[in-house]
């Protein structure tokens, strides 16, 4: 079993579109792997995911695209107040207006983008470009 499933399940997705490949599955899942899949397909890093019940639990059939250039899970997970989100741009992403951090928010889980506009801050998950 691993400590960090989030960290697993998005470095299984970050590897396989890496090596070209079409599908991943991912197990064990979660509400808050699901959600971030789910906001990587609106923005168009992923393909349409699939959840697949079994006997242990369940799998995500994940679609690749092979848009990912990088794809990881912030840790400690730094909280953000509004108008801090421009230091953790400069540090995990590439540059200005290029790739989505993901934040777990009062509202629930969105990227930083989504948060500006609402106006809130949270706690910082992962990063994707």
């Amino acid at each position: 079993m691993t400590n960090d499933t989030l960290a697993t399940g998005l470095t299984v997705v970050k590897h396989h579109d890496k090596l070209g490949r079409k599908e991943c599955y991912l197990h064990p899942i979660s509400k808050t792997i699901k959600n971030i899949l789910g906001l990587l397909n609106q923005e168009g890093y992923i393909g349409a995911q699939e959840e697949i019940t079994t006997a242990k639990g369940g799998k995500i059939k994940v679609n690749l695209l092979g848009n990912i250039n990088n794809l990881g899970v912030v840790k400690p997970r730094f909280a953000v107040k509004m108008q801090d989100f421009e230091k953790f741009e400069k540090r995990y992403l590439p540059a200005k207006e290029m790739g989505i951090l993901v934040v777990s928010t009062p509202n629930g889980i969105m990227t930083h983008r989504d948060a500006k506009k609402k106006g809130t801050g949270g706690r910082l998950l992962a990063y994707c470009y």
